[in-house]
């Protein structure tokens, strides 16, 4: 009896380890596959940052660092492309889509001499094989003095033989997300050159549980995606205490060095309902590891105070999880210093399109909305005061990815600015539909 126990036992602990492995093992399969789909929409830096994690990995699929080095050169890091390429192909001679990729990183780099002797080595292990020799005559030409651009010659069929095309076949710069159709064997690129502008139209609605009444909100946006970053400008419609009022908005995200960018700001309106003028920007610094650094301001001139404030960010991309935890420092009159701050968890599903999120804040925010008490506007005194935020946030595309959606579900509990410590909630729910062309 005590032995039939013991294996009754074994047994159950057996399926236990098979149950929690095998979900280690559809983890990192998910994983693998939505850094796949970010590589290929040409969002490298997230694939990038994803992929991190995973190849340090010991039991590390072929695949996932064929995926990481082509990251490497698809970011210009040559030489460190060049080492892992190396050390797979040590291991793995016969592995046709870690020589493809070697290969065509010595072409990016110009290195046409290095490109031709790995496409000669490569070919004495994968014998007559088209696309090798295809890529063994642009390095030839190389040698010889013809210059190719992309169109001329990468060839938008040839496949990495796993499940994708590899994105630079498409002629596209791997920096911002593109939409494209995920099929069985490869992707049919929409490509940067085609899809350069999108429009975002949003409205969104705050019911409160006492004193005021609900607020609606509601704009639209243009982006146009440029060679030197993101242009967005954004007109802002509130209707608050029986008041209506218009924010003209302008967003740019400029490119300035390989893994910095930035993000500038500006709002002007003539209305109570906003500040008379809003400037912001912050820089980003995206490290390798998966680490997203930023250090900023904000300048809000209201008619009658202008509001100064120091803010930062630390983000963190772990398998399909991206992290983001951003402060606000407001210094005020009196050596009083308000810091308010919030945090960001996102799972994104099948690409960085598509993704669900929570969004929680704490602290006295700067950006707080404004309201009237009577005739006296209290947008001032608000910017002080304590308030907690939670939200949900859930975004999807269509079929096609050229349409995304997004819904939006928060809470505040907010301090009364007229009774302190006695404190209001409210709710409030949004919808942006989005349009790629």
């Amino acid at each position: 009896m005590k032995k039939c126990k013991l294996h009754i036992m074994l047994l159950v602990l057996l399926a236990f380890v098979l149950k929690v492995k095998g979900q280690d093992m559809d983890n990192t399969v998910s994983s693998f596959e939505t850094a796949y789909a970010l590589a290929y929409e040409g969002n490298t830096n997230t694939a990038h940052n994803m992929l991190y994690n995973l190849v340090n990995d010991p039991g590390t699929e072929i695949e996932t660092s064929v995926l990481w080095a082509s990251t490497l050169s698809w970011r210009g890091d040559y030489d460190l492309a060049r080492s892992e390429f190396n050390s797979i192909l040590s291991k793995n001679k016969t592995n046709r889509e870690a020589w493809l990729s070697a290969v065509k990183n010595e072409l990016y780099a110009k290195n046409y001499a290095t490109a031709l002797g790995l496409a000669n080595k490569a070919l004495v292990h994968i014998e007559n094989d088209q696309e090798l020799k295809r890529l063994q005559t642009v390095a030839m030409d190389g040698i010889n003095g013809t210059e190719y651009n992309q169109d001329g010659w990468f060839n938008i069929e040839s496949t990495v033989n796993i499940k994708f095309t590899d994105p630079k076949n498409s002629s596209t710069v791997p920096n911002e997300t593109n939409a494209a159709e995920i099929e069985n064997v490869h992707i049919t690129p929409v490509t940067e050159e085609k899809l350069k502008n999108t429009v975002m139209v949003n409205s969104s609605v705050t019911f409160y549980d006492q004193r005021f009444d609900p607020i609606t909100t509601s704009s639209i946006s243009y982006k146009r995606q440029t060679p030197y970053g993101a242009i967005i400008p954004r007109i802002n419609n509130s209707n608050r205490v029986g008041k209506n009022g218009i924010q003209l908005d302008l967003d740019l995200y400029p490119k300035i060095a390989k893994g910095f960018y930035a993000y500038i700001n500006y709002g002007y309106s003539e209305s109570d309902l906003y500040p008379n003028h809003k400037v912001g920007g912050d820089v980003y610094y995206n490290h390798k590891s998966g680490i997203e650094f930023s250090a900023g301001g904000r300048f809000i001139n209201f008619a009658t105070k202008d509001v100064k404030s120091i803010t930062n960010s630390l983000g963190y991309y772990m398998g399909n999880y991206y992290f983001s935890l951003r402060s606000y420092i407001t210094p005020e009159s009196d050596n009083l210093t308000n810091v308010s701050g919030n945090l960001l968890v996102r799972k994104y599903l099948k690409d960085a399109k598509n993704y669900m999120g929570v969004n929680a804040g704490v602290g006295f925010s700067p950006e707080l909305r404004q309201f009237t008490s009577g005739d006296q506007l209290l947008a001032e005194t608000l910017l002080y005061i304590e308030s907690q935020r939670l939200s949900f946030e859930y975004q999807f595309t269509s079929k096609n990815n050229l349409s995304a959606y997004r819904t939006n579900v928060g809470v505040l509990r907010q301090e009364q600015s007229f009774d302190p410590g006695t404190y209001f909630y409210s709710i409030s729910a949004g919808l942006t539909y989005e349009f790629n062309f």
